[in-house]
């Protein structure tokens, strides 16, 4: 069978590609065309736009690109059309791929799935028409939106997780490692180790570094490591980190994490990782205009939670300190009871155990390619 699939960022690329592994595994003869990037091509077929020629973020950058936006739009409609797949698999990237979507499903027949639900849960719930009209079959990685599609009269199919998996494989990759390994390899104390992940964009990093790194100052008796974004620069972190001498890490997020005591994250997927790893978190993310900030998210935005280990849970399991919240001498508070407060982490990670149990086993990719395959075949009966 033939398949078209759109991604329009680097997490789509990753996803993307794991998912066309796996549908080779399954379909011998699969054949693919896509808008994605180096991960999604190295599994074979044609690119036919990289991701990176694509991903206009904000208002303002979307508004001065929009004549490449459409005629990126314009072509893979096109590229679709011209392919003539027996299936279009599009990953997350809302604001393009619901147009291609309406596009698709009013001018062919071509069967459109989704795979990674865009975040309709937590603003633009509106999208969940649009998904009904032109989405056929929709793939998650998250439980809770099972039970929020229900509630708009959609049925979704959840798959697993991608980061249980790769988690699962770094854990299978690396049996032989060892901390004294590590430490070693990374010429780091062999004091206990605070994971330091302070996001993977420089406006992340730039707001969140400084304040983590004076939040823990006190806490000598451990090292802070910080975890190198990819496409980060070890000069950049330096900017923000002033005379302290915290060693940075590249390319090691999951080392780091498996070694540590505690972690200090900014909101995102690696809360998640954090999570996975059963290391003790606080969530940091400093915003701009914090008390306004923090009104648009309780009254204008669909979600209790900025993080997806609450998301998950859907409670507090761990403390977010963002927006009107976020200070040093919360983090530092936070911090405190982390690695101190012995019922405190446990609590924590008895919650982490029942959130792991929830996501289920791995296999995320191969259940998503199954359903697919299993669903076309059914189709030409």
């Amino acid at each position: 069978m033939k398949y078209f699939l759109v991604a329009g960022e680097a997490s789509g690329d990753l996803h993307g590609s794991n998912l066309m592994a796996a549908l080779k595994e399954q379909d011998p003869d699969a054949g693919f065309c896509f808008f994605g990037g180096d991960l999604m091509a190295a599994q074979g077929g044609k690119l036919i736009k990289h991701y990176r020629e694509m991903a206009f973020m904000g208002f303002i950058p979307v508004l001065l690109n929009l004549r490449t936006i459409l005629r990126n739009m314009k072509m893979c409609n096109e590229e679709i059309i011209k392919f003539q797949p027996d299936v279009l698999i599009l990953i997350d990237y809302p604001g393009f791929n619901l147009k291609v979507a309406k596009y698709i499903k009013t001018h062919t027949q071509i069967p459109v799935y989704y795979y990674i639900s865009p975040k309709v849960w937590a603003w633009k719930e509106y999208r969940v028409k649009s998904f009904k009209k032109y989405v056929d079959k929709m793939l998650s990685i998250l439980p809770f939106e099972v039970e929020f599609y229900k509630r708009h009269n959609y049925q979704i199919d959840y798959v697993g997780n991608p980061v249980v998996d790769a988690v699962a494989n770094f854990r299978e990759k690396n049996k032989e490692d060892s901390r004294e390994k590590f430490i070693t390899e990374n010429m780091l104390d062999d004091k206990p180790i605070i994971a330091l992940l302070a996001g993977s964009r420089q406006q992340e990093i730039k707001d969140n570094l400084p304040a983590m790194l004076k939040a823990i100052e006190q806490f000598t008796d451990y090292q802070p490591i910080i975890a190198g974004a990819p496409a980060i620069e070890a000069d950049y972190y330096k900017k923000y980190m002033g005379t302290n001498p915290c060693k940075i890490v590249f390319d090691q997020t999951y080392r780091v994490l498996q070694y540590a005591e505690a972690a200090l994250v900014t909101s995102g997927t690696a809360t998640l990782e954090t999570a996975l790893f059963r290391v003790p978190q606080v969530v940091c993310y400093k915003t701009p205009i914090p008390h306004v900030v923090y009104w648009v998210f309780k009254n204008l935005l669909h979600t209790k939670y900025i993080s997806l280990v609450n998301l998950i849970a859907d409670k507090v399991v761990v403390q977010e300190l963002f927006a009107k919240f976020f200070s040093i001498e919360a983090i530092r508070n936070e911090t405190d009871k982390l690695l101190n407060n012995a019922a405190y982490r446990n609590n924590m990670l008895s919650n982490y155990d029942c959130i792991i149990n929830t996501l289920g086993e791995p296999g995320a990719s191969e259940h998503a390619a199954s359903i697919i395959t299993d669903s076309l075949k059914q189709k030409e009966l």
